[in-house]
């Protein structure tokens, strides 16, 4: 079993896939807009109609953003804390972690916090490789990762 895709309901899309495509550098493959009893019947909900934009990365799943024009549901309030219950965030396995932190941040990306190293006396990886992480919102409070591994 893999993962296929990882799915964000947005409520500007196209800020959403410029930040996305244009920040993070992921590869807008596909447009669509979904409706119908199928997807209804799929997620539950009535008088479906959505816009989707796939985002493939070089490997590893793709993510879909998706706005729903109908129904339309506010964001919960919460949902952007990192100890909310759910699914709650995203990572990305990077290989530059102070690169693109510094990139994205000249860019006006607000990041939690500087580059935090996963501390051994928690965390081991085999081969002597060290974890280093950061923290971060895309434009709608949509919490991200990237994460770097490296042999020390």
């Amino acid at each position: 079993m893999t993962i296929d895709h990882v799915n964000i309901v947005v409520d500007d899309l196209e800020r959403m896939v410029a930040f996305y495509r244009d920040k993070l550098g992921l590869r807008e493959t596909k447009r669509v807009t979904i409706t119908g009893d199928w997807v209804a019947t799929t997620v539950g909900l009535s008088d479906v109609h959505a816009d989707v934009v796939y985002l493939d990365l070089q490997s590893g799943p793709r993510v879909e953003l998706i706005r729903y024009n109908r129904p339309h549901m506010s964001r919960p309030a919460g949902t952007d804390k990192p100890n909310a219950p759910g699914l709650r965030h995203m990572a990305f396995r990077i290989d530059d972690i102070d690169a693109l932190v510094a990139k994205l941040s000249a860019a006006g990306v607000k990041f939690f916090s500087s580059i935090q190293a996963v501390p051994e006396t928690q965390v081991t990886y085999a081969g002597g490789v060290r974890k280093r992480i950061v923290y971060f919102q895309d434009p709608e409070g949509n919490l991200l990762e990237f994460c770097e591994y490296k042999a020390s």
